[in-house]
């Protein structure tokens, strides 16, 4: 199983960009799926969370400015980032909670992070 994680950039502060990650090989179900960030100096964090049923989950930083979707059938989840700041550069990586067959338990697997920089 591997998550592809793409749509980072630099961008000016109040800009957008759209974060795509996209789960394949042996998957029988996936659960969570999530984008967390990693700045300089600091521990990873929760970003935004989906469940299967679209019920979604915001950092209180990030609330009213992005938005986490996913697309079930294409195993692919989603980040939009609208009014960008300087703050919300890191490192973004995916998160998706997947069983690769209906006997196995749930696993954590990671994407390969995609850099966001916000300039000032």
């Amino acid at each position: 199983v591997q998550l592809q994680a793409s749509g980072g950039g630099l961008v000016q502060a109040g800009g957008s960009l759209r974060l795509s990650c996209a789960a394949s090989g042996s998957i029988f179900s996936i659960n969570d799926m999530g984008w967390y960030r990693q700045a300089p100096g600091k521990q990873r964090e929760l970003v935004a969370l989906i469940t299967r049923g679209s019920s979604t989950n915001y950092a209180d930083s990030v609330k009213d400015r992005f938005t986490i979707s996913r697309d079930v059938a294409k195993n692919t989840v989603y980040l939009q980032m609208n009014t960008l700041r300087p703050e919300d550069t890191a490192i973004y990586y995916c998160n998706a909670k997947i069983r690769r067959s209906w006997s196995q338990k749930e696993y954590d697997y990671w994407g390969q992070g995609t850099q966001v920089t916000v300039s000032s």
